[in-house]
Order: C-alpha cells, then structure tokens, then sequence
C-alpha cells in the first residue's frame, strides 16, 4: 500500500508531496496530482520507514526538504531527478544509501544533508556543483570519496 498526501502550491501551480502512508519496500511517487505535477517532498515524507528499499522519484521534482529520508535505513537505491536543484538539511540523514548521483542542477550541498549516513561510500556531483559546505557529511564513516569537478569550492571546515 502507498498513500500520499498533497498540498497545493499556488505560486508554481504545483502540488507538495507532504505525507506518505505505506508499507512498500518500493516505492514510487506520483508525476501529477489532480493534473498538476508534483515538485516538492515535504519534511519528513519518509521519516522512520526502515521499510523503504527503493524511491522512484518523478523527473517534476525539484525540491527535496529537510528528513525527508531519515531512518530509511534500508534504502539503497535513489535516482534523483534532472529537474532537482535543491536538498534541504538533512534531507538523507541516517538512511541507507552506499552511492548517490547528484543532478547537474544541484548546485550546493548545505550542512548536515546527508548527516549519519553510516554506509555511503562515494557521491558523484552533477556539473552545476558550486559550493560543498563543512558537515554535509558528518558521520558518514564509510564515505570513500566525492567525485566533483576541481574549482568547487569546499568548505574549509570540511572533514570526511
């Protein structure tokens, strides 16, 4: 079963996806509602679902909000959307992912986006990366490497 919940957004006239209720181990997310197309996952649309294995998120999306996916903690596969261009705080804490490819219209990763991913081992930036700020990573003891262009600037701060 998989239920989601949407709230309307007049200035894009568009649809948030703002609750999920299921049991799915995969799940996907609706391109439109009500003819609309869905651009926004709310905060905490997936918090605590250690069912959730795998998301099929619509290429509409462009905004992913904060604990989206904490403690998914068996989700290992994620394709992100082209459209996507940006990942609030904490927006994949704690969850399970080994690999993450970043879209080209990502253009930033902000602290603690990816807090206490323990099994994430490497993330690939899109071309558009800019910025990559101190903490986006903190606790992520596995990760091996980030893959990105050299003239991204990198946080000082920042510890892998």
């Amino acid at each position: 079963m998989q239920e989601f919940l949407f709230k309307y957004v007049e200035e894009s006239d568009s649809f948030c996806a703002v609750s999920y209720q299921g049991d799915a181990a995969e799940v996907v997310i609706p391109q439109t509602h009500w003819g609309r197309p869905v651009t926004i996952l709310f905060d905490d649309l997936f918090k605590g679902h250690a069912e959730v294995r795998s998301v099929a998120i619509p290429d509409t999306v462009t905004e992913i909000g904060g604990f989206v996916f904490d403690g998914c903690i068996n989700l290992k596969h994620i394709n992100l959307p082209a459209a996507l261009e940006s990942m609030w705080q904490y927006a994949f804490t704690r969850c399970g992912l080994e690999t993450i490819v970043l879209p080209d219209r990502v253009t930033q990763i902000i602290p603690y986006t990816f807090m206490d991913c323990k099994r994430l081992r490497q993330v690939r930036c899109g071309s558009g990366m800019r910025k990559i700020f101190a903490h986006s990573f903190k606790g992520c003891d596995s990760l091996d490497g980030i893959v990105c262009d050299p003239s991204v600037f990198v946080d000082p701060d920042f510890k892998m």
